[in-house]
């Protein structure tokens, strides 16, 4: 039940956020202040919707710290995907023909802001958290992060490897930096650094919903293996690679803070619970 109360109300602030924000797109200093109003809501309705059911402060996404947290995390996303780029670049698939537009960048702040704050509250802070406490935090990394890949075949070029790609550097990568951190800010950042690199800086398509005009006026061109074709780069060789790895290097760092949850750990709590009850 617990579950069912936190997945619909983050599920209907996602409905919500993404309409506003769907709404302003044309409009990019709208879509700004509108984003970013929007992905401030999906956090404090994670929190309250938290602290109703559990009974307890959200500490996932406590203030404190927040922004230092959010911050490292974007860096890591922007650089991630600066990497694919840096390797696009020098294989001749990544072309840039001068600046674009700075007020286009701006209001993808605010549009991949919305998207990544409602996209970590629904998969990582309810999906995968409440998945994990059952299943344990490998097969809940697995599934979760199937099931994000897939949510990106409803998107307008769409992909069945773009969906598989998705999942891996994305959906394992970002359930494990939230494994490796128990904070929702690390994974927030990490995601919005990432989309607003590909869309916000380097123009390229992301997942799929057509090509962006931000900082560079550039264009991708050559093997979709390389460059992920009209579903962007995120569909290349190159973005799985290097999500495959930061997976690994964020679960290695779960598993040497203590934070891998083991299969049947709340059933076993439960037992122990219940054995240490007086009689």
């Amino acid at each position: 039940m617990r579950f069912v109360r936190q997945f619909l109300v983050v599920l209907a602030m996602y409905a919500v956020g993404g309409f506003a924000v769907g709404a302003v797109r044309e409009n990019d200093w709208l879509t700004l202040v509108v984003g970013l109003a929007a992905a401030a809501l999906a956090v404090l309705v994670y929190a309250w919707v938290v602290r109703r059911t559990e009974r307890r402060p959200a500490l996932e996404v406590a203030r404190e710290g927040a922004a230092a947290k959010a911050g490292w995390g974007t860096l890591i996303g922007a650089g991630m995907f600066g990497a694919v780029i840096v390797n696009l670049f020098a294989s001749g698939h990544y072309e840039v023909d001068g600046l674009g537009s700075v007020r286009g960048a701006l209001g993808l702040v605010g549009f991949m802001a919305a998207a990544a704050a409602m996209e970590e509250v629904v998969y990582r802070g309810v999906l995968f958290r409440v998945v994990e406490e059952h299943v344990g935090t490998y097969v809940a990394l697995t599934l979760t992060g199937v099931l994000f890949g897939l949510s990106h075949l409803l998107n307008e070029d769409a992909t069945l490897w773009g969906a598989v790609a998705i999942s891996i550097e994305a959906g394992f990568m970002l359930a494990a930096v939230y494994a490796a951190t128990r904070s929702l800010w690390p994974a927030i950042g990490v995601h919005f650094g990432w989309n607003f690199a590909a869309a916000g800086v380097f123009s390229t398509e992301v997942s799929g919903n057509g090509t962006n005009q931000g900082l560079l006026d550039a264009a991708t061109d050559g093997p979709k293996l390389l460059t992920g074709g009209a579903f962007g780069p995120e569909g290349s060789v190159y973005a799985v690679g290097f999500g495959a790895l930061l997976t690994l290097v964020f679960l290695w760092l779960a598993h040497r803070r203590g934070n891998i949850v083991p299969p049947g750990a709340r059933r076993a709590a439960r037992a122990n619970s219940t054995a240490t009850l007086p009689r």
